[in-house]
């Protein structure tokens, strides 16, 4: 029997679908730097990892250029992108399920801690976490899901070993298995089911409340 006590969430693609916002933000960094984007699908694949890494990997920037097109992205984002974005349907309801429940529910996220508190506080969803722990806002440091995870149990106390990490990218997945947690992978955010599943995923939730489900069966069984 699984008693997940600890349950802990993505933000990005698992509690809020924050695609223009970080897509808009991303295409104005590159204009400044001269690239344009036919079809801003192509920067989804933004959504999730440090965004220093993503403009290194994707577009071949130095570390500097990097830095400043991080920047860029957040002179932006600071002011429209972040709430050019949505929780998606039922979150909130699998939030009071899980609290009423008796679960310490808690944000693992790599946007920096400052943007994730002002999105769950526009929208309602930070009085459910005990904890909402990001990453650092310099250009940097480069913290990994299984650093933010750990940041949660160092600060707040909480038992990994009754613990579920939930997500929908590889990271949040590779990140609960270095901290040797479970993991849910969902399937409504940037991430399908092969990566999930192949970078360790427990469980695949179709629709948020499969979590409270999977939770709820894992504890009786």
């Amino acid at each position: 029997m699984k008693n997940y006590d600890t349950v802990i969430f993505d933000l990005d693609g698992t509690l809020t679908d924050p695609g223009e916002g970080i897509t808009r933000s991303v295409e104005y960094a590159l204009n400044k730097f001269g690239i344009s984007v036919a079809d801003r699908r192509e920067l989804y694949r933004f959504i999730g990892p440090p965004l220093v890494d993503s403009f290194t990997r994707f577009y071949n920037f130095s570390p500097e250029d990097a830095g400043r097109a991080v920047d860029y992205y957040r002179e932006r984002y600071s002011v429209v992108g972040l709430f050019e974005n949505t929780p998606y349907p039922d979150i909130e309801k699998v939030l009071l399920s899980l609290k009423t429940a008796g679960k310490r529910l808690f944000i693992a996220t790599l946007k920096p801690t400052a943007f994730s508190v002002r999105i769950t506080e526009h929208f309602g969803l930070s009085k459910y976490f005990e904890l909402i722990a990001g990453a650092v806002m310099d250009n940097h440091t480069v913290e990994t899901k299984a650093d933010i995870i750990r940041k949660i149990s160092a600060e707040c106390g909480a038992d990994l070993s009754r613990a579920i990490m939930i997500g929908d990218r590889h990271h949040d997945m590779e990140g609960a298995a270095e901290c040797g947690i479970d993991a849910i992978g969902v399937l409504w955010g940037y991430g399908d089911e092969e990566e999930l599943l192949r970078t360790g995923a427990t469980y695949i939730a179709k629709k948020p409340m499969d979590i409270v489900d999977i939770i709820e069966k894992a504890t009786s069984n």
